[in-house]
């Protein structure tokens, strides 16, 4: 075991541990690879259904065959790196933390990566029992099994008294997507718990920040399940991308991940002329793929995140929120203009609340921030 108390903190570019809570995907690949290539220490989690994946997991085991090669440029990569098997459970997570100790004497950044999609409306969702165990499915997933690698981790973060916490999330944690309800409320939980972990552990010196990325980067190297579509929402969005449509493109783009051609999507869409209150019944049966994209296309699609990740990981000052590409951050920003124009709509509403008259309420009316009379006073009397 490496003798924890003599191992000198990390700076931001020194070598650095770093433990992936799922290191399968073709994002968390690339980003291994940078970090072997600049010297860090890579513990990848494996999740059991994914490595034995023969198409999710091809990546990753070329990358290790790369590690124990005798190529000059992979020269002490395999001893740097530990694959570990690790279930969604607290044991598992447990586990992989002292695993992480155990070898390498330290943990200086925890990535929480691990995500899956869940693509569906929410009537789609509550059709049988099958499809509702999908909602639970995509927070075990994409929450409760980051909330398991948190809790594991910080006992050992608070005792180095340092270390950063990374959620890759996306977009979706700031706008709600159509055929993603589960998936964007997953995201949202998972943001949230993060804003308030942030400052509870702020007095021990650890680090937590949130990246969002497209929505493309998680759900396009990731799995994908698809709950049966209900008739009524074919073409019901005429004037916004489908998001099922999209992504079933995409993996009707590979015929190894080609969607089942059961769907009949030509049958006319229902009516709401029924008064039956059962869920109207979906369409075709729940699948799950794996989307295989090209080497150069998961490149492209996932070279600018990996960059914010091993720019952001163990800064000194990092932010607690990081969106990535100019295309997501002008999503967010319209997002929040539009929270903003509403709230100044809608003024007078959240103010008839309010018992006491104030010059807060005022100046709430006039849109406009209190004025510091303090520092004006102080600037009167330094005058007089």
């Amino acid at each position: 075991m490496a003798d924890e108390e003599s191992q000198p903190v990390a700076t931001h570019n020194s070598p650095r541990t770093w433990l992936l809570t799922a290191a399968l995907s073709p994002l968390a690949v690339r980003l291994i690879r940078q970090l072997l290539s600049h010297g860090d220490y890579v513990v990848a989690c494996l999740p059991p259904q994914e490595i034995d994946h023969e198409q999710r997991s091809a990546e990753f085991r070329e990358l290790i065959a790369e590690c124990k090669s005798n190529r000059k440029d992979r020269e002490g990569w395999k001893d740097r790196i530990r694959g570990f098997r690790c279930e969604d459970n607290m044991s598992s997570s447990l586990s992989a933390v002292a695993e992480a100790v155990d070898v390498f004497g330290r943990i200086d950044i925890l990535l929480c990566c691990r995500s899956e999609a869940v693509v569906a409306t929410v009537e789609e969702l509550s059709t049988n029992p099958h499809t509702q165990s999908l909602a639970r499915q995509q927070f075990e997933s994409n929450f409760f099994s980051q909330v398991n690698f948190i809790k594991a981790a910080l006992p050992q973060l608070r005792k180095q008294h340092t270390g950063h916490i990374i959620a890759l999330t996306s977009v979706c944690g700031h706008l709600g997507t159509p055929g993603l309800s589960m998936f964007s409320a997953a995201t949202w939980a998972l943001e949230g718990y993060c804003d308030s972990l942030a400052y509870e552990v702020a007095p021990f010196n650890i680090k937590v920040t949130i990246v969002q990325p497209n929505m493309e980067i998680q759900s396009l190297t990731s799995r994908l399940t698809f709950a049966p579509q209900v008739p009524a929402y074919i073409d019901a969005y005429p004037t916004a991308p489908n998001v099922r449509d999209m992504l079933s493109n995409v993996l009707n783009s590979d015929p190894d991940t080609a969607v089942p051609d059961s769907l009949d999507y030509r049958a006319t869409p229902s009516t709401p002329g029924s008064m039956s209150l059962e869920p109207e019944p979906g369409r075709g049966d729940i699948f799950s793929r794996y989307p295989k994209l090209p080497q150069n296309a998961a490149d492209a699609l996932v070279n600018e995140t990996v960059h914010a990740l091993t720019a952001i990981g163990g800064h000194e000052n990092p932010p607690s929120r990081h969106i990535v590409g100019a295309e997501a951050a002008l999503a967010v920003k319209e997002k929040l203009k539009t929270v903003t124009e509403e709230m100044e709509d809608f003024v007078d509403s959240s103010l008839a609340v309010d018992i006491f008259d104030s010059e807060l309420k005022e100046e709430a009316k006039k849109g406009k921030k209190p004025r510091d009379n303090s520092s004006e006073a102080g600037g009167a009397s330094q005058t007089a």
